[in-house]
């Protein structure tokens, strides 16, 4: 715990930001940009190496028995990570907290291109672990653009840096080739090369933010608080509300957030599988996810200003019901017809894209500079083991059921968020004008 003279260097240093909104405005504008650009590169790294994990652990033992593997280590680094940056940024604020993340998964991604080219598998799985660091900093860094920003700015703020995620995300499939051949010049497995890309571009991302994120958001926000909280004034802000803890909220936040992303994973894990059964080559499996992928990403500007000007309990609710669509759709569609499967997968990442949103302000809106990075990683922990919950449990219910079963399931499994987000509401604590 900080001191009373390391608590009065922290006021001293940001007393400009503390006496000033211009100034907090001014460095809540920078972040967005500052989180923007990294987001970029971090899509990129985590895209590139996701790509081609499951056949380099294919090609390194030499059967595809274990081609999930890859999957199943970056979901549980992913977890262990979220857990770590959020109490790193907790204690000494996002550029820390989102620094070390990106360092780390840049770090995972060396180590898998020295496994390539030792053929050590075990360094191979041990580096795909560390390598996780980055896609859960990757999601980590929708809220810091949330620190600074006022009740009706938080989920524009989370939308633009989901949506700049998206631009490193498509960007690094499609540079597999190019890296490919890359590895190739420079004497190392051609399947490494796209985590060369990973290592280069979550590196480049963590030290944008390491150098550029000053002063640290999420520290000035602190102590904006605690001067508010000094001078006995904070009950009177009900626009910023910075003691907000509303357990009921956070709750109904994780349980938003989990139940969307264990359906969505769920259903779209099996999808290609359902394709591959009614005769669908690779390259319309390809389409369909693009089209899915495209849904959860590039509506986010749009989902962030509804989210603040409609109400997070109105989304949450939309969420819940556009996976409900989805699930019908995908259960109904013929497994021949690429048209209503499209649409259905389209559903499905609109939804997810809705609840995630809709979530992040909810969770942020329910906590407070004391306690909010530490519990925004712990839901991310819940966030991404429920995918890898999602992804496994889909095999074994479809193997002993259906797709159209599964859908169905997944479907009315997302209305339980209504009943939880109604009780929620009934003790939210008020933080929209």
């Amino acid at each position: 715990m900080p001191d009373k003279q390391d608590e009065s260097t922290t006021f001293n240093k940001y007393q400009n930001y503390i006496d000033s909104s211009e100034k907090q405005r001014a460095l809540y504008r920078r972040t967005l940009i500052i989180v923007v650009l990294s987001q970029i590169f971090g899509g990129a790294g985590l895209a590139a190496g996701i790509t081609v994990g499951a056949l380099i652990a294919q090609d390194m033992l030499g059967t595809d028995s274990f081609s999930g593997v890859p999957t199943a280590l970056f979901t549980f680094g992913s977890a262990g990570a979220a857990l770590l940056v959020g109490r790193l940024s907790q204690r000494y604020g996002r550029r820390s907290g989102l620094a070390a993340g990106f360092l780390a998964g840049g770090i995972g991604a060396i180590g898998v291109v020295l496994a390539a080219i030792t053929n050590n598998i075990l360094l191979l799985f041990i580096s795909l672990l560390i390598y996780g660091s980055g896609g859960a900093t990757n999601l980590q860094a929708r809220y810091a653009g949330t620190d600074l920003a006022s009740p009706k700015q938080r989920a524009t703020a989370i939308s633009i840096a989901m949506v700049s995620t998206t631009f490193g995300a498509v960007a690094g499939p499609n540079l597999v080739d190019v890296m490919g051949q890359f590895a190739i010049k420079v004497g190392v497995p051609v399947l490494s090369g796209p985590f060369i890309l990973a290592a280069a571009t979550y590196i480049l991302a963590g030290l944008i933010l390491l150098l550029l994120l000053r002063p640290d958001p999420f520290i000035v926000a602190k102590a904006i608080a605690d001067e508010k909280r000094k001078n006995k004034t904070i009950h009177l802000d009900s626009h910023t509300n910075t003691l907000a803890f509303n357990k009921r909220g956070i709750i109904a936040a994780a349980t938003l957030m989990v139940l969307t992303q264990l359906v969505m994973v769920a259903i779209m894990t099996m999808t290609p599988v359902h394709m591959g059964k009614h005769g669908h080559g690779l390259s319309e499996v390809g389409m369909i996810i693009g089209f899915h992928v495209g849904a959860m990403y590039l509506p986010s500007l749009l989902t962030g200003v509804l989210v603040d000007r409609i109400g997070r309990l109105y989304m949450a609710i939309a969420a819940g019901v556009t996976l409900l669509c989805a699930g019908i759709l995908a259960a109904m569609a013929p497994g021949e017809s690429m048209t209503l499967l499209t649409l259905a997968l389209i559903l499905l990442g609109l939804g997810w894209n809705f609840g995630l949103i809709s979530g992040t302000a909810i969770l942020v809106d329910s906590t407070n500079q004391a306690n909010r990075a530490k519990i925004q990683g712990t839901v991310d922990v819940m966030v991404a083991l429920s995918g890898a919950t999602g992804g496994v449990l889909s095999g074994l219910v479809v193997a002993n059921t259906s797709y159209a079963t599964l859908s169905i399931a997944g479907g009315i499994l997302s209305l339980l968020l209504i009943p939880v987000l109604i009780w929620s509401s009934s003790k939210a604590v008020k933080v929209q004008a």
